[in-house]
């Protein structure tokens, strides 16, 4: 018997709503869940892990229904569940398709929109699954090796692309069968090791003839060959598209191995001919990321987000469209000084809307292609959009702010006049929940940096807020290092639950963000240590001038680049800071250089090796190094890591503890020996909460009388 979804989720998921149509608990469409009264009306870590998260969005091919998934997290038994859900286009009508105990995601409409089909691992490895749109007639299409990570059927419905794993490197077992219980593991060349995994295979796409009930005449598009398609670790069914005729397969892929690799960002976009099994380089005369490639609805152009330099992950993301009969290629995203961070091609093939960042907040814009690229902002206000889908004369599309996970909106895709496009809330996932909380105010400031330039902080205050009284402060460094300050959501790194507690974040867009132009991201390269951490100096500063900010119990907190400029600011800060914590963060620069996997970033970053003496920025980059003012460090900090993290290893924040405890500063260290960069499973999450707020509160809070 199945494991009823109700009981999996009936100890930790009680807060969370589900769809938000008025009459679920009437009419039983949806998973009744009991209440919980939050206390106080602020965040907690229980809450956030209470919240469904809204993940894949499909609109059927009349436009009439939409179908997305949702999961949901278990905190008693420590582990994930998604599932399936189906409205119609207007919202109403909200119904869970998918009530059980496996792992259902990636809803696609197939069949002329009388099935939704998805992958499921209910056979014991994920596969291809179809079902009616009410969730009856389930059955399994796929019956392949492997697990299936995505999929797309062909336009006319007779394929299905799919991406599995292959094996690329020969094991130790291969090598020594006689020796099948040993442990090591064999290194030759780079890169051994990716992100959180030592690499043994590589994503391919297949393609395989479809008849309806199930799959034939599979085709690895790169059999024999060691390349990834799509690319690790980011790359999902997104990096590979179907032609309009179902003729042709475009596909991502950076034919790289070893060193090579590591080295570099050159990606191209390929087409495979199924008919003659002939390959093409379309952006061969490119050296950096080529990704993402999507054919007009009409066939005549193909389009792709591409970066310009080698080695350069944080590039500027341009998009490019090709005419295919002449071979003619654009720049058509110009005049967005910006990154293009996700597009969709417009029913008439004339027009592409893309969303991307600008002044810290990722909007939906409009190219027309036939009229110059003239570029058009759609939307407006205090929030990011992301992922995009068209639906009549709307746009479907997810939608977030620091005070609200992702729900669905119906956006206009046109504007009315001078006006912006009106967007209508569809979803009411965490409706329940957020009714129960109180989020504090998030208010933008623009502060006049050290060399006079113009900088967006984002403020959050606490819940009621109190201008006559005097808080602790958090000064926030983000990652990345050219992540956008913009008004993401993170489950953890939460201003809203840091507000909770009482707490007023200062979030600055230093420099080396994307949003305000090329100069301003690209002003961070091989300079780590420099005008960013004056722009850190500058937000906290500023704010520490407010009546209600107490500059005597100030706190610094930031993840990966963010853990650096807390490592960094340790041995900088003047006194300034009572409270540091730092995850993920790097603390020696010489030994991530050769620790981290993606040599190119390293590179470019560090502006290349520190044994390279006649290299100025080279030699800048390693003279900042953290590790190198230790002895100036004077105030209490909590490193943060990961043991699976193989992007900054953990040894970093070891380093850093045991230099903190040898100094004789008080000091913590939280080790997770099964988290990668992130922390991903609920029970460690909560902890990372609990030790997070414990740390501060006990440096930045007087205490209790």
């Amino acid at each position: 018997m199945k494991q009823s979804n109700l009981l999996f989720m009936s100890a930790a998921m009680m807060l969370a709503s589900c769809g938000g149509t008025k009459d679920a608990g009437q009419n039983g469409t949806l998973i009744e869940r009991s209440d919980i009264k939050i206390e106080g009306k602020r965040m907690t870590p229980e809450a956030l892990w209470a919240m469904g998260r809204i993940g894949s969005v499909a609109v059927s091919p009349d436009e009439k229904q939409i179908a997305y998934s949702v999961a949901y997290y278990s905190v008693p038994e420590n582990k994930s569940n998604n599932e399936l859900f189906v409205m119609n286009a207007d919202g109403s009508s909200n119904r869970q398709i998918t009530r059980d105990s496996w792992q259902e995601s990636q809803p696609v409409w197939i069949k002329d929109g009388k099935k939704i089909a998805f992958l499921c691992n209910e056979s014991g490895s994920s596969q291809v699954w179809e079902m009616n749109p009410d969730g009856t007639e389930r059955k399994q299409l796929t019956r392949y090796e492997g697990d299936i990570e995505g999929f797309a059927f062909s336009p006319d419905g007779k394929k299905l692309l799919f991406i599995a794993q292959v094996k690329t490197v020969q094991s130790t077992a291969d090598k020594h069968p006689d020796l099948p219980k040993a442990t090591g593991i064999i290194v030759t060349d780079l890169m051994y090791k990716h992100w959180d995994e030592w690499v043994t295979t590589a994503p391919h796409p297949f393609v395989a003839d479809f008849d309806g009930n199930g799959i034939s005449n599979v085709q690895d598009i790169l059999d024999g060959e060691p390349y990834e398609s799509p690319m690790k670790p980011w790359g999902g069914i997104e990096q590979l598209a179907w032609s309009p005729a179902s003729d042709k397969v475009a596909y991502t892929c950076r034919k790289k191995t070893g060193l090579a690799y590591a080295v570099s960002t050159n990606s191209d976009i390929y087409i495979y001919d199924l008919a003659t099994g002939k390959t093409e380089n379309i952006t061969e005369e490119n050296k950096g990321y080529d990704t993402n490639p999507q054919y007009s609805p009409d066939g005549k152009y193909i389009a792709w987000q591409s970066m310009e330099r080698d080695g350069y992950e944080a590039d500027l993301n341009r998009l490019f469209v090709m005419n295919l009969a002449t071979g003619e290629k654009r720049f058509v995203s110009r005049a967005f000084e910006s990154n293009v961070d996700a597009f969709l091609w417009n029913k008439d093939s004339q027009s592409i809307y893309f969303i991307g960042v600008w002044h810290g907040e990722t909007q939906i814009y409009n190219i027309g292609l036939a009229d110059n690229d003239s570029l058009n902002r759609l939307t407006d206000g205090m929030h990011d959009y992301a992922s995009l889908a068209l639906c009549g004369d709307k746009l479907i599309a997810k939608r977030h702010s620091m005070s609200m996970g992702d729900e669905i909106y119906a956006v206009n895709n046109t504007r009315n006049g001078n006006a912006f496009a009106e967007a209508e809330q569809l979803t009411f996932e965490n409706k329940q929940i957020y009714d129960q909380l109180e989020m504090g105010k998030v208010e933008a400031r623009w502060m006049t940096t050290t060399d006079g330039k113009q900088m967006l902080t984002w403020v959050i205050y606490p819940p009621q807020f109190d201008p006559n009284k005097k808080y602790p402060t958090l000064l926030f460094c983000e990652g990345g290092p050219q992540s956008p300050v913009s008004q993401f959501w993170s489950y953890r790194w939460n201003f809203q639950i840091m507000a909770a507690n009482d707490y007023i974040i200062v979030a600055p867009n230093r420099r080396g963000l994307p949003g305000f132009g090329v100069e301003w991201n690209e002003a961070i390269s091989g300079d780590y240590g420099g005008q960013c951490m004056k722009d850190y100096f500058t937000a906290i500063d500023e704010m520490a001038k407010e009546p209600f900010v107490d500059k005597d119990r100030l706190g610094c907190v930031g993840a990966s680049f963010g853990g650096f400029s807390v490592y960094w600011l340790a041995g900088h800060h003047d006194k300034r800071f009572k409270a540091f914590i730092a995850h993920d963060g790097i603390f020696n620069m010489e030994m991530q250089y050769l620790e981290t996997e993606e040599k190119w970033f390293a590179n470019w970053d560090m502006g290349g090796a520190y044994w390279e003496k006649d290299n100025a920025t080279a030699q800048r980059t390693f003279a900042n190094s953290p590790h190198l003012f230790v002895d100036k460090w004077d105030t209490p900090i909590l490193c943060i890591h990961g043991e699976k993290d193989f992007r900054i290893l953990a040894n970093q924040a070891m380093a850093a503890f045991d230099a903190a405890v040898m100094r004789g500063v008080p000091a913590e260290l939280l080790i997770y020996p099964d988290e990668n960069h992130w922390v991903l499973k609920p029970q460690n999450g909560v902890l990372w909460q609990r030790t997070f707020f414990e740390w501060l509160d006990k440096w930045l809070k007087p205490a209790k009388q």
